[in-house]
């Protein structure tokens, strides 16, 4: 199943049920009065949020959604059975735009519910037109339309730590190595066409699409990038020594994020030197030197996925940040 992050319907509550003409048909009272009773109201559209961020994949195939409408009124004045409410199951993360008002909805923690559209009220019955001057009414009104509209989805990853950089800084076998997601591995640009998952004591983490110059105008995989990572509590930077631009890098990433948002760019960082194994221990104490003398910036770790003792202390170090996150 092929991850989604973007999903477009249509939506229609349920009409509201008609209010009926009907007449009291009681013993000794042949021709008794007005008794219609009126219709249900029509079943209002709800979005809910579940942890499953493969759901709008599940659900991609489905583009129309139509709410139940209300029941018609009945005699001896009863009331039309509401029509029962419509739930469209949406991932943690999903903004949902909708279109005829341009409201927006967010869906922030699992089990969060929004009603986006009413349903339709019911009609009256011929009783509510009773009156001194019209003790036989034969009129009753129709239910209204539910509300209807277009709807734009949105699914911005929530995560607690994010590993970010250039296309093949070393994330996705990174995510690998610690958690127990299944990332694709490649020695090429984009290899992470979309977000991967993992967990690790309990965290989530992300590796989120590579980034590229001009990603803040879309290109690349640039607003894909910049949208999962905007929800992302920490920013783990990834910079791969197997280049000779390091500091470029680093201030690639750090430009597109100030520039798509200076919110993103301020979020907690921990920047990661990855690929120690391409570089002799001289070459490596060089570059992390310089990367710090030219960026004002201190490099939390350098490691390699080949050895073991600095994915342990690299999970430590995460571990950590992320708890003292959790206490502020």
């Amino acid at each position: 199943m092929r991850f989604t992050d973007t999903y477009s319907f249509y939506a229609c509550a349920g009409d509201g049920g008609d209010g009926v003409v009907r007449w009291r048909r009681e013993k000794y009272r042949p021709k008794g009065g007005p008794s219609g009773g009126d219709g249900g109201r029509g079943g209002d559209v709800y979005v809910v949020a579940v942890r499953d961020i493969m759901q709008l994949s599940r659900i991609a195939h489905t583009d129309t959604y139509n709410g139940v409408r209300g029941g018609d009124g009945a005699d001896n004045s009863r009331t039309g059975k509401d029509g029962e409410r419509l739930t469209i199951l949406l991932p943690v993360g999903s903004v949902v735009e909708k279109k005829a008002t341009g409201e927006q909805f967010e869906l922030t923690q699992e089990g969060d519910e929004i009603k986006i559209l009413s349903g339709g009220t019911g009609g009256l019955g011929n009783e509510h037109f009773k009156s001194s001057t019209n003790q036989r009414p034969q009129q009753a009104t129709k239910g209204t339309p539910g509300e209807n509209s277009d709807f734009l989805v949105e699914l911005k990853l929530i995560a607690d730590a994010g590993l970010i950089g250039l296309p093949n800084a070393g994330k996705s076998t990174l995510l690998n190595t610690i958690s127990n997601a299944r990332a694709r591995v490649g020695s090429y640009p984009f290899t992470t066409l979309s977000p991967n998952l993992g967990t690790y004591a309990g965290y989530v983490i992300a590796d989120i699409p590579g980034l590229i110059e001009g990603a803040h105008n879309g290109k690349g995989l640039g607003h894909m990038f910049l949208r999962h990572v905007s929800r992302t509590r920490l920013l783990v930077h990834c910079i791969s020594l197997d280049q000779d631009t390091v500091v470029e890098s680093y201030n690639t990433v750090r430009t597109e994020l100030s520039s798509y948002s200076e919110q993103l760019a301020a979020l907690p960082e921990m920047i990661v030197i990855t690929k120690s194994d391409t570089r002799t221990p001289d070459e490596v104490r060089a570059v992390v030197q310089m990367f710090e003398e030219r960026t004002h910036q201190t490099v939390a770790l350098v490691m390699s996925a080949y050895d073991l003792d600095s994915i342990g202390t690299f999970s430590n170090l995460l571990l950590e940040r992320l708890s003292q996150l959790g206490s502020e």
